[in-house]
């Protein structure tokens, strides 16, 4: 049992050390400016691929982008000032998620506003359906006449034969 346990923990510990520990010849500095261009690069839209990051995209714009980043970094600015210079270029296009200012709010809360309405509506019709079907059902059908009558029986007379 405990032989198994150490099986199944020991790559989970090899794991965490190597990602602890800098690469051979890089810096503790080095590492974190790597974890930061990484950050900034997740959170930016390759330009020619739009749906994926900066950092996920292997177009040769997006290393470009991810170069400029280290080398502002480096340069001792800020992450949100690097993001900061993207918007400048590029606009709000370059986020990958939108900021939630202005008429962005009604793309943010618009789908739960047309969802509670549409809930809203869904029960109103429904409990109205309901309530006449309640008021239905007390009602007596009205009588058949004698002549209607007689035609429903022809009618089932000339099936059954």
């Amino acid at each position: 049992m405990k032989r198994t346990l150490i099986i199944a923990i020991l790559p989970l510990i090899l794991l965490l050390s190597s990602l602890a520990l800098p690469a051979p010849g890089e810096t503790v500095e080095e590492q974190q400016i790597d974890l930061q261009v990484r950050d900034v690069a997740k959170t930016l839209r390759c330009t020619i691929c739009q749906n994926e990051s900066v950092w996920e995209s292997q177009a040769e714009l997006a290393q470009q982008m991810r170069d400029l980043i280290k080398e502002r970094l480096l340069k001792g600015e800020s992450p949100d000032q690097v993001r900061a210079y993207f918007l400048s270029r590029y606009g709000d296009y370059i986020l990958l998620t939108p900021r939630v200012s202005g008429l962005n709010w009604i793309l943010w809360a618009g789908p739960f506003v047309l969802l509670g309405a549409g809930g809203i509506l869904l029960y109103r019709t429904v409990s109205r359906w309901v309530a006449q079907t309640a008021a239905g059902k007390h009602e007596e059908p009205p009588p058949l006449d004698d002549r209607l009558r007689q035609r429903i029986e022809k009618e089932l007379h000339t099936r059954e034969d």
